[in-house]
């Protein structure tokens, strides 16, 4: 009788326990959660997807395609969000051969030749669910205007600008950058393409002024006409050619952390002012495009599909 007793004391205490619970909110938490779905990614492009600006200042002598890390594609891919599958963005990348600034003497592999590479390894496929791609401001020569910017009146930095962005050269350019997310569909179907834009290089009344603050109003204008180009062909690839890509803005984000901020997100090394990662996003900067990635994307998503 006192056994029987006790067993019954023991189970209204612990229905007692489990109605607190419920009252509480409490649910039963299984002993081995499962992890959450990976999206498996794929990253393309120039520069600031190659991760300039993270590593080394200066490209090593005979490497056709550099990457620096940590750049913002290593970041996204230690988030446990996705599965990265290959990085295959190369510093100083152009859309293809046939870009005015394609450089015949490293002979970078471009965009359409990683997305070719990739393809015949088998990393870019209908698996495939997330891709990142930059691409375009080496395809109107945006170097090669920061060195015209740099050292010559705002007349000629702004002559230079006009013509590099023109409306025809920016024709030219949106029309490439759309065919290129059409293909980039074309071998990966299933897959969200995250465009990313590129910032504001300069705080035009920030008092530290790497060159004359006219022609860093010149030069963040550049950028805007670039991104709209970006935007704009985005749209126009989703709309002509049924790619689901997404242009992800980083002007805002980096707002306060241009070059000559108090707190750059952007490197800029005088004592060696040739160096390659010179504007390109450092360690922070690039943690900054892979939380607006994370942010826009939701990769978790993309991978219950």
């Amino acid at each position: 009788m006192a056994i029987l007793a006790l067993r019954r004391r023991r189970g209204a205490f612990a229905a007692v326990l489990a109605t607190m619970a419920m009252a509480l909110g409490f649910t039963a938490i299984p002993a081995q959660a499962a992890p959450p779905p990976q999206a498996d990614y794929v990253a393309l492009g120039d520069s600031y997807t190659a991760g300039t600006g993270a590593g080394l200042a200066l490209r090593p002598a005979g490497v056709a395609c550099w990457q620096s890390n940590p750049g913002y594609v290593d970041v996204v891919g230690k988030t446990g969000r996705v599965n990265l599958v290959a990085n295959g963005a190369c510093h100083g990348a152009v859309l293809s051969q046939a870009s005015p600034f394609y450089d015949r003497v490293i002979v970078t592999p471009t965009v359409q030749e990683q997305l070719a590479s990739l393809a015949f390894m088998g990393a870019i496929s209908a698996d495939t669910e997330l891709v990142s791609i930059t691409a375009g401001a080496n395809d109107v020569g945006f170097s090669y205007a920061l060195g015209v910017c740099a050292t010559q009146p705002a007349a000629v930095c702004a002559g230079t600008l006009d013509y590099l962005t023109s409306p025809t050269n920016l024709g030219l350019l949106q029309a490439g950058l759309a065919q290129t997310y059409a293909a980039i569909h074309a071998a990966a179907p299933n897959a969200r393409i995250a465009v990313l834009g590129y910032p504001f290089l300069f705080d035009p009344a920030s008092p530290f002024a790497p060159i004359p603050a006219e022609n860093q109003q010149l030069m963040n204008g550049a950028t805007i006409r670039l991104n709209t180009t970006i935007e704009a062909a985005v749209n126009t690839a989703n709309t002509a050619f049924h790619v689901n890509a997404q242009y992800v803005d980083m002007t805002a984000r980096f707002a306060g952390h241009q070059v000559n901020s108090a707190d750059p997100w952007l490197q800029l090394n005088l004592a060696l002012p040739t160096a390659d990662y010179n504007f390109h996003p450092n360690q922070a900067g690039h943690r900054a495009y892979a939380s607006a990635i994370m942010g826009a994307v939701k990769p978790a998503q993309l991978a219950r599909r």
